[in-house]
């Protein structure tokens, strides 16, 4: 097979793999197949140069699907901004986004009751250490500091089972007076993946990669044009 050949091939199953994970988040067709094509892998749109490399952005998370709840993980690349002596800096660090869904049937979840929780660098680096029976816990609050303190509250606690690991998000809500909870089963091989994923994202979130790779004046703005919730992202914006 001729390396075009198997270009087309390559993009053809990572457009059918996208489909059938949007069926399985509970996706709409239309909307699965409009962030296929703002992700860049729209067989239409998507371009790519001799190298059979692919010329633009993709958003790639990882997705695990069990019988309560669904959990994603996709890289958040940090913002950029120029110094007034023409140096690039890291403007916002980047995070792993962390994507629960309940599910709403079988092989079915709920994105519109999705909670999201953004891991920090030292966050990852605690996940990422993690040997077999040690566990760990995070908290969140966007009004840390301030007279509303408490009033939200984000916990993600990641505890060993005999298999892997337990990740459960719970979600307080003293202003709406709900308390919410979601837990995903990880398997030791699927907390590899995760591990190995997050360690090779890491220098890319803190922007590191591109000290050998300066960034371009399109860095950061390229990426909201591929996937606007994750292009600095929030936990907090729904």
């Amino acid at each position: 097979m001729n390396p075009r050949a198997m270009v087309k091939l390559s993009h053809f199953l990572n457009s059918r793999n996208k489909l059938f994970q949007c069926r399985f988040l509970g996706e709409d067709a239309g909307n699965c197949f409009r962030l296929m094509s703002s992700a860049g892998i729209s067989t239409a749109g998507q371009s790519y140069g001799a190298d059979g490399r692919s010329s633009g952005h993709i958003y790639a998370d990882y997705s695990i699907f069990k019988g309560k709840a669904a959990l994603s993980a996709c890289p958040v690349l940090p913002t950029f901004s120029k110094t007034g002596s023409g140096y690039t800096k890291v403007d916002r660090r980047g995070t792993i986004m962390l994507t629960f869904r309940p599910a709403i049937g079988e092989r079915k979840y709920d994105s519109e009751k999705k909670q999201l929780f953004a891991l920090s660098v030292t966050e990852i680096g605690s996940f990422i250490s993690l040997g077999p029976g040690d566990s760990c816990e995070f908290f969140h609050d966007p009004s840390m500091q301030s007279r509303d303190a408490g009033q939200v509250r984000k916990s993600l606690s990641v505890k060993p089972h005999t298999d892997g690991y337990f990740i459960s998000l719970s979600v307080t809500n003293n202003i709406l007076k709900t308390n919410n909870r979601v837990t995903v089963p990880v398997t030791t091989a699927e907390f590899a993946v995760m591990r190995a994923a997050f360690s090779f994202a890491l220098p890319h979130i803190m922007g590191w990669a591109h000290s050998t790779n300066p960034p371009t004046d399109n860095v950061g703005r390229d990426f909201v044009k591929v996937h606007p919730q994750l292009a600095a992202a929030s936990e907090w914006d729904r």
